[in-house]
């Protein structure tokens, strides 16, 4: 999808892939980033999300790319030339919604952390603290319900001193104190109606995978990416790992097909959650907190 680029920005944008290509967000300087963020500052949240997330088309794929720079996961916080199914998201988020380049970081820490850019203050599970964080900050609200209807189920994943136990729980290496324990609930739309369902849904739509909810697993929500409608067919825009290495556009249908057929870990749908802007009291808030 085609940006409008002033004269100005042009020249900034010179040295940029015309089409979307391995490291599109990585290529540019600061300034050419910026001079991009800026021009589309005032384009409806929806199509922004399009714009940014198109750009990551053909970035690597990296897992885990990001960290806090030193300590535990000593990654950099920000990084453009690789990304994972979360950060590729995160990343796009914080972007679409910073009204310019000084206020991307401040965004992406919100949407990644409970309160503060810590490790353990991390929203490493989706349901117990990715999901209803980000909720409570205005960043995402669950449309499952809205566009599944009748078809919409309620599950919840359990957490419990078991779980703890397992080796990829411990891998994550939180302290005790630090470790969400309980019942996270949330809808879902079975993987079997999900395509009656696919094109009622608009572009920039996150949709989540779940799994069954195994006792020794810490979430079931593996993956994650935007909803795409193009042409007469709806497509998943995601980093992938296995079959691709890297962002791209894949029809949703083949998509959908291919997790069908995972019997070790069964695929049994997804969860829509919509992209918002926190009101500009929150955004204030935000970009002001140490």
């Amino acid at each position: 999808m085609a940006l409008a680029v002033s004269l100005t920005a042009t020249l900034l944008l010179s040295q940029a892939p015309v089409e979307p290509a391995a490291g599109g967000w990585a290529a540019l300087s600061l300034e050419q980033r910026a001079a991009l963020l800026a021009l589309d500052a005032q384009t409806p949240l929806a199509e922004r999300l399009l714009h940014v997330s198109e750009r990551f088309l053909g970035t690597p794929y990296l897992a885990s790319p990001l960290g806090e720079g030193s300590g535990v996961d000593p990654d950099p916080t920000f990084r453009l030339d690789a990304v994972d199914c979360l950060t590729f998201v995160e990343q796009s988020m914080a972007l679409s919604l910073a009204r310019n380049e000084s206020e991307v970081m401040s965004l992406l820490e919100r949407i990644r952390y409970a309160s503060t850019p810590l490790y353990e203050d991390r929203n490493h599970l989706m349901e117990a603290q990715w999901l209803p964080n980000n909720v409570r900050k205005g960043f995402v609200v669950d449309v499952t319900h809205r566009y599944g209807g009748e078809d919409t189920v309620r599950v919840q994943k359990v957490l419990t001193p078991l779980t703890w136990k397992s080796k990829s729980s411990q891998a994550l290496t939180l302290p005790p104190e630090r470790q969400p324990r309980g019942t996270f609930a949330l809808n879902m739309l079975p993987l079997d109606r999900i395509l009656a369902h696919a094109r009622q849904v608009p572009s920039g739509t996150i949709l989540l995978v779940l799994r069954d909810d195994l006792p020794l697993k810490a979430t079931r929500i593996t993956h994650l990416g935007f909803l795409v409608q193009k042409g007469r067919r709806t497509w998943l825009r995601h980093a992938a790992r296995n079959r691709y290495g890297r962002v791209v556009d894949e029809d949703l249908e083949t998509f959908l097909a291919r997790n069908a057929k995972y019997d070790k870990w069964k695929v049994t749908g997804v969860s829509l959650f919509e992209v918002h802007s926190p009101d500009d009291t929150q955004v204030r808030t935000v970009l002001s907190s140490p």
